[in-house]
């Protein structure tokens, strides 16, 4: 399912209520972080500020960070509330950190109730937006036949036609409190809207994402960067060795249940695949996705293993494809004139 792509600004002009509240979120904001600039007066240039946003990133990563006072995640809590479009992709902007941070910090027993109630927000809104109903997509009936394969007369017309309901992601109950048999599938929702938003979101916030992947997997995957130039025949010989590496990276790693890494492969193809052209995405969710096969292997779960290692060969025959191909739209630059 591709991302939503909504319009990010409109023909008429926002009310000056929604203006008023914009200014006053901005001029909030400017009290909690350390340094400002005053040039920044609207919510598109909130989403879009490097340096503001790597100033959010500091904060939430703090030690202290995420405690039930913190002025910060009251500012993301009330601002993801805002009528502004811009000003709740500003807030979302910033969910790989927080939600990296705060997995990484759950088992630790600290006070987190300021983290927790951004996510709760999060999936409360999306149990408001879907109604009860869960997501669900048409996949068709391989094992029958299709339009187009020759079938005897006497055979069903609707055979040709038949599909299979594949639920995504099922229906959301709502939930007042971060409970911990319910943490990953509140996050995994929160990950869900990220992930609805993503062709909206700056790539920075992506490569943050990618980064917290690989402190979520607590295993080194660089080894199986080889295998991706091997032959299929040579990687089933090798890929489904997994390999202890002791505590090396092990800081940070979170119990990965398929509610929530379902999600973060979705993300992480968007930025292995997607339109963006960004190198240094690609490679950073490449890692990431290694990282997470190598956790696969660790645990020996296969669901998780097919899914991270397909999604690693499809990566990298995108990048084939794209080395392969030769852009004809391309004006060659030369001082020859041809007649």
């Amino acid at each position: 399912m591709s991302p939503d792509l909504e319009p990010t600004t409109t023909d008429s002009p926002p009310p000056k209520d929604s203006l008023s509240k914009t200014q006053s979120a901005i001029q909030s904001l400017s009290l909690i972080l350390p340094s400002f600039p005053p040039s920044l007066t609207s919510s598109f240039c909130l989403l879009q500020d490097e340096d503001v946003s790597s100033q959010i990133s500091s904060l939430l990563r703090h030690p202290d960070a995420g405690a039930g006072e913190n002025h910060l995640c009251r500012w993301l809590y009330d601002n993801f509330q805002s009528s502004d479009h811009n000003l709740q992709l500003a807030v979302l902007r910033h969910l790989p950190t927080l939600a990296g941070v705060y997995l990484s910090r759950a088992g630790l027993r600290k006070p987190l109730a300021g983290f927790e109630a951004v996510l709760l927000a999060l999936y409360s809104h999306e149990t408001t937006s879907r109604g009860g109903q869960p997501v669900t997509v048409h996949v068709p009936d391989l094992s029958r036949s299709s339009l187009y394969h020759e079938t005897s007369k006497g055979s069903n017309k609707n055979d040709s036609t038949g599909l299979n309901l594949t639920v995504i992601s099922p229906s959301l109950e709502p939930q007042g409190t971060m409970r911990s048999t319910k943490r990953a599938r509140i996050v995994g929702v929160a990950l869900e809207l990220y992930y609805s938003k993503i062709a909206l979101l700056p790539v920075g916030s992506k490569m943050d994402f990618c980064e917290f992947c690989v402190v979520w997997a607590g295993q080194d995957g660089n080894m199986y960067k080889e295998e991706e130039e091997e032959d299929d025949e040579d990687d089933d010989k090798h890929s489904l060795e997994p390999v202890d590496h002791g505590s090396e990276g092990k800081k940070g790693r979170i119990p990965l249940p398929w509610e929530l890494l379902q999600p973060v492969l979705r993300i992480l193809g968007h930025c292995m695949m997607g339109p963006s052209k960004h190198k240094a995405l690609y490679d950073a969710a490449c890692v990431a996705c290694r990282s997470l096969y190598a956790r696969s292997l660790h645990d020996i779960n296969p669901k998780a293993i097919l899914a991270t290692r397909s999604l690693l060969k499809l990566g990298k025959m995108k990048l084939d494809l794209h080395d392969d191909l030769e852009d004809f739209t391309e004006l060659t630059m030369t001082n020859v004139i041809t007649l």
